[in-house]
């Protein structure tokens, strides 16, 4: 089993940068592939971006690639989603979570795939 907690999160202008840390605890961090999630007030959790066990592969959902970036150090046990030129529609509650199997398909897009999540940190995007 492992732990994770979010932090990182606050307000923002549009165009602003903000850089999102999970950290983990309990079973070893490099046995888990990665996952981002958000959810906005009224709207379902969607995906964000997701990262391997080792960190050499990353996915991203289409509303963010090119501005996101998903990044691990499995030695500090933490994952990290750095966050540039935010949009208002960015705002939401994000969420980490753990999946202990090995990424098949476009598995890692589906939040029934992660087994353990943090409880959110909060991003706001002011217009």
């Amino acid at each position: 089993q492992v732990q994770l907690v979010e932090s990182g999160g606050g307000l923002v202008q549009a165009g602003g940068s903000l850089r999102l840390s999970c950290a983990a605890s309990g079973r070893t961090f490099s046995s888990y592939a990665m996952g981002w999630f958000r959810q906005a007030p009224g709207k379902e959790r969607e995906f964000v971006a997701a990262i391997t066990r080792s960190g050499t592969i990353t996915f991203y959902a289409d509303s963010v690639k090119g501005r996101f970036a998903v990044s691990r150090d499995n030695a500090k046990s933490t994952v990290y989603l750095q966050m540039n030129s935010l949009k208002p529609e960015d705002t939401a509650v994000y969420y980490c979570a753990a999946d202990p199997r090995i990424f098949t398909g476009v598995a890692y897009r589906e939040s029934y795939e992660y087994d353990y999540w943090g409880q959110g940190t909060q991003v706001t995007v002011s217009s």
